[in-house]
């Protein structure tokens, strides 16, 4: 194993800390879905767009530190967080929507163990590395 792949392995969250960050997600879905029910968000377009985050990892086609790039910024709470202010602040309940739907995305990710990406390999990740079949989908491809 090259040094680059120990740091990864040394650089995810174990024990009861990686609990914490799956239970906050599994929080944000939570939250995240009784604030689109209270508000009247219709089913058809959280079904819709709920995946729609995951087509960043179209960009490991280019390699695993593009790819890598590109999950983490439709993977971090920061945009959504942004766009549901933005939304509420300007009185614009489909942008508000489409922050709670990617919120929830992304509380669902971390619930289930999908972290945030290292440049390695799209199952590198902080929360521990991804085994099984997510594994063969892209991260047996080297650094570029």
């Amino acid at each position: 194993m090259d040094q680059t792949l120990r740091t990864v392995g040394e650089g995810a969250v174990t024990g009861m800390p990686r609990l914490l960050l799956r239970l906050e997600g599994f929080t944000v879905l939570v939250v995240a879905l009784l604030v689109y029910l209270w508000n009247g968000g219709d089913w058809w377009f959280f079904v819709l767009m709920l995946l729609v985050p995951d087509l960043s990892m179209a960009g490991y086609l280019a390699g695993p530190r593009i790819g890598a790039g590109l999950y983490n910024a439709a993977h971090t709470y920061l945009v959504p967080a942004a766009l549901s202010g933005a939304g509420l602040v300007l009185d614009l309940p489909p942008l508000t929507f489409l922050a709670v739907v990617w919120l929830a995305h992304i509380g669902l990710d971390r619930a289930l163990g999908f972290g945030l990406k290292y440049g390695t390999g799209f199952a590198d990740t902080h929360l521990g590395r991804l085994s099984g079949g997510a594994r063969r989908a892209g991260s047996e491809r080297s650094a570029d």
